[in-house]
């Protein structure tokens, strides 16, 4: 009988979880307090975002931190009372208001500055989620998809997620119709729905496009009119054309 020996395929390996290996790395060179930092709401069209801070108890880790987006909502609410109840945490947040007036990147950074400086302890070496450093006392280190490498980012996405979904169900109530509390401000079809029906709320950041066309549709008086720079019109024409003339008639 004659074998295959095409191997089996193999299933999607499942990405490895976050670990507490580079923060040890740096115990043992002596760097301590070492706290990572990450955000929740960079994306959504309404609500702030939530930054947050957490220098994790090497001796008291709570089991089963990973990265917020692999996690259920009962799991993270879970976490999260784990991580308060025996890490460092601080959270801050920037509003819709500071989101419109400085960009969402720039918001974004000055919260996870924030809430690094905002920790009970100042650490000595901060991890944070993404590109870009912060402008810390300590040395900060960038790690793109931090939040499922390094597990003081984990546990900071952990805290700034259920933050911020926290938050979000709180402006349900005050926003009902809008479905806050089953999305969290992201631009699902049910979201975009309502903003078509209903228009944006002061929760909603004014510079993302679905919230301009919406509010071109229902409040068209609030949309400052785009003159169209290469438009002339016919009365321009003649008067810069007699502007001219009177000119070369005083040479």
């Amino acid at each position: 009988m004659i074998r295959d020996k095409t191997p089996a395929k193999a299933g999607k390996a499942k990405p490895a979880k976050a670990s507490f290996r580079r923060e040890r790395a740096l115990i043992k060179r002596g760097v301590w307090p070492i706290a990572g930092c990450d955000e929740a709401g960079r994306g959504p069209l309404a609500g702030p975002v939530v930054a947050a801070a957490v220098i994790l108890d090497p001796d008291r880790i709570p089991r089963g931190i990973d990265d917020s987006k692999r996690l259920t909502a009962e799991e993270r609410e879970k976490l999260f009372d784990k991580i308060c109840a025996t890490a460092q945490v601080s959270v801050a947040v920037a509003s819709r208001s500071r989101i419109d007036r400085d960009n969402i990147l720039r918001a974004s950074l000055w919260a996870l500055k924030r809430a690094v400086v905002a920790l009970p302890e100042t650490p000595k070496h901060v991890f944070v989620d993404g590109r870009d450093r912060l402008d810390t006392p300590c040395d900060c280190e960038a790690v793109i998809g931090g939040d499922g490498i390094v597990l003081s980012i984990a546990a900071a996405s952990i805290v700034a997620k259920v933050t911020r979904d926290r938050l979000m169900c709180a402006l349900a109530q005050d926003c009902p119709g809008y479905g806050f509390e089953q999305h969290k401000g992201y631009g699902v079809p049910d979201h975009l729905d309502a903003l078509n029906r209903l228009g944006p709320t002061i929760h909603h950041r004014s510079f993302f496009a679905p919230v301009v066309a919406a509010r071109a549709k229902h409040m068209p008086w609030s949309v400052e009119p785009v003159r169209d720079l290469f438009a002339v019109t016919e009365v321009e024409v003649q008067v810069e054309t007699a502007v001219e003339i009177d000119a070369s008639a005083g040479l």
